[in-house]
């Protein structure tokens, strides 16, 4: 089937391009052990940008995305957050962008296969119709539609599930890891069982908590964070004014406290820091994506003894002294990706949210004339909203 829709290659002056594009039903499985299903023909109504799109129009300027490529195909139709239609079924649902034969994404192995909706290996929602698996059709909330139509400041909404899972599957990590950390130390001083130390710590971990950034990945981690552990004391740090329009939002969602990163040093930002926080973090989450994250948390001592490192941030390269790392018994984990059951608690959590605020829309022909242009100079330009999406399918939408 030939439909319209934009697509990555390998092309030094044309890496992203919007044009007619073949789709095929491809089976696919969700998880191993169960059976490869054909797809379900589903129509696209509102796509998100995230910055991993970015990340690959970039890579296909340097030719290096073929083994991100679906089998025998030189492209790669892109976008995988957002909401579709689903005719066969008469309802709205949420892509579960991954899947494939293992028995669970967020600890796939060197023997198991892996694809992404619009990532890797599998093409994705930026296509005027596409294939998915049924099993990944998420259900979406009673409520929100009218006469068949989905409510448009809900959808805008839907562009988050698959961050905010992973946000979800990271706080899970950093509770697990955080309470098998200092549980013992807990046991000793306040002379309890293991059950209740580990409790406690669980909930001691984000006692003193560094977000280092401030995108929606931060943003959604320090939600998260707070609605769980409501005594955690949170310190987002980014270069932004205080007084910008992304971080009263932020302060405003979870009341926690901000840091504009302008010193002259790095020494002085985490003399910063710790002054803050009133101590040493006791857990350090990195989402910047930049190298100075761990020099703050380790060299410049951020991080404070038996403190937990969360790396969210990919490309950084992580360093610490190994003499201090070990004496201050710090732990230090990256994971990303989660399960189902995270995307399906985002959606019912991102419903009742008011995340719709920080996503902006760009018209569908201004995306489209110029996919590359509108991408560098105004989807992930330096004044950039925290989130653009497009209205796909304008016919599935209460708009007024």
């Amino acid at each position: 089937m030939i439909v319209k829709g934009t697509y990555f290659q390998n092309d030094e002056i044309n890496p992203l391009v919007y044009g007619d594009v073949e789709i095929e039903n491809v089976k696919r499985r969700r998880l191993r052990g169960e059976e490869e299903k054909e797809g379900v023909l589903c129509e696209p109504v509102l796509i998100g940008f995230c910055g991993t799109d970015n990340e690959l129009m970039n890579m296909g300027s340097k030719g290096l995305l073929t083994h991100k490529f679906p089998e025998g195909k030189t492209r790669l139709i892109n976008g995988h957050e957002g909401i579709v239609w689903v005719p066969s079924e008469n309802r709205f649902a949420i892509v579960l962008i991954r899947g494939g034969d293992s028995y669970d994404p967020t600890r796939y192995t060197e023997d198991e296969t892996y694809f992404e909706y619009g990532c890797d290996k599998a093409d994705g929602l930026f296509a005027d119709k596409q294939y998915f698996n049924p099993d990944m059709l998420l259900k979406i909330p009673d409520g929100y539609v009218k006469d068949g139509k989905l409510d448009l400041e809900f959808a805008k909404k839907m562009v988050f599930p698959d961050p905010y899972g992973c946000m979800l599957f990271q706080l899970e990590r950093m509770e697990d890891l955080g309470s098998a950390h200092n549980f013992r130390v807990i046991m000793a001083r306040e002379k309890c069982d293991e059950a209740a130390a580990r409790k406690i710590a669980m909930d001691e971990v984000f006692d003193r908590t560094v977000i280092f950034g401030l995108g929606t990945t931060g943003m959604f981690m320090g939600d998260l964070i707070k609605k769980h552990h409501p005594n955690a004391n949170i310190l987002f740090v980014a270069r932004s004014d205080e007084s910008s329009p992304k971080v009263k939002f932020a302060l405003r969602e979870t009341g926690a406290k901000y840091l504009k990163s302008n010193f002259d040093t790095e020494r002085e930002l985490a003399d910063a820091i710790v002054k803050e926080l009133s101590g040493r973090a006791t857990m350090f989450i990195g989402v910047s994506g930049s190298n100075v994250e761990h020099r703050i948390a380790f060299e410049h001592k951020a991080l404070g003894c038996n403190g937990v490192y969360n790396s969210f941030s990919l490309g950084p390269k992580v360093e610490y002294d190994t003499m201090p790392f070990g004496f201050e018994n710090h732990l230090i984990f990256g994971s990303i990706n989660f399960r189902q059951c995270h995307m399906e608690r985002a959606i019912e959590l991102l419903a009742q949210s008011r995340y719709n605020e920080i996503v902006e829309l760009i018209d569908r022909d201004e995306f489209a004339a110029d996919p590359i242009g509108a991408y560098k100079n105004k989807i992930y330009s330096k004044a950039a909203p925290m989130k653009t999406a497009v209205i796909w399918n304008k016919k599935y939408l209460n708009i007024d």
